[in-house]
């Protein structure tokens, strides 16, 4: 019996190629899974969505997704490296398209702001930057709703 092959992983699957990423059936699988999320997920949140997955393939999916551009990650001073999907044209590239991004101490989520871009930083001569990460810290919108 052939699997059933969506609309969605066909067009998953065209993505990964275009990024030069051959399309392994855990990569469209991880890649569906980031695509659904608003906020940003840690290894162990993917670790737990793919229970029965090998944490070395899932990380070498997450940094094989970084190193093609697909994802970017976020420390947001949680202690664990979060990512998120790249906007569609995004190189992450210092003082181009780099967005801030917001972490809520109540629910310990962290969301991309990608339309609030960290501006370019004049640095002193010899200085080069290499990342840059903007992390503001409070209340997201929705624990700030809670009674």
């Amino acid at each position: 019996m052939q699997p059933i092959v969506t609309n969605t992983m066909r067009s998953i699957d065209k993505k990964l190629q275009d990024k030069k990423i051959r399309p392994t059936a855990m990569r469209l699988l991880v890649y569906r899974f980031l695509n659904r999320k608003n906020v940003a997920v840690s290894l162990s949140d993917i670790e737990q969505a793919f229970d029965r997955s090998d944490r070395t393939t899932l990380y070498r999916t997450l940094k094989t997704f970084e190193d093609k551009g697909i994802v970017h990650p976020i420390d947001d001073g949680s202690g664990v490296v979060k990512y998120a999907m790249c906007e569609e044209h995004c190189k992450c590239e210092v003082g181009q398209d780099l967005h801030m991004h917001f972490y809520c101490s109540a629910c310990r989520k962290t969301v991309c702001l990608t339309d609030h871009k960290i501006p370019k930083i004049n640095l002193p001569e010899g200085f080069t930057a290499n990342n840059v990460n903007l992390v503001i810290k409070g209340t997201c919108d929705t624990c700030t709703s809670i009674p």
